[in-house]
């Protein structure tokens, strides 16, 4: 069974790794990462920019180098791609 795992952990392990936020400005997101925490054993990563499908992947990779489980997922109805991110 998972365990509690916050988004603010997931999140520093990137930007450990030397990814930047994503940001809206001007009415667009910049390149770059968002978390958000998805219950008490969850997070969800998603890119926002370029690119989504590799860097989702590298991504994947930077976490399960950390010990974490990565199930890549999608939202409902062709939604947005994004990882789940709990601790084994």
């Amino acid at each position: 069974m998972a365990r509690l795992i916050r988004a603010a952990s997931v999140d520093r392990v990137l930007v450990d790794r030397g990814l930047e936020h994503s940001e809206f400005e001007a009415g667009d997101w910049d390149p770059g990462f968002r978390v958000a925490q998805a219950g008490r054993r969850a997070v969800h990563v998603f890119w926002d920019g370029p690119g989504e499908a590799d860097q989702l992947e590298a991504i994947t990779t930077e976490l399960r180098n950390e010990g974490l489980h990565v199930v890549p997922t999608q939202q409902d109805r062709g939604g947005r791609r994004r990882l789940e991110v709990t601790r084994p």
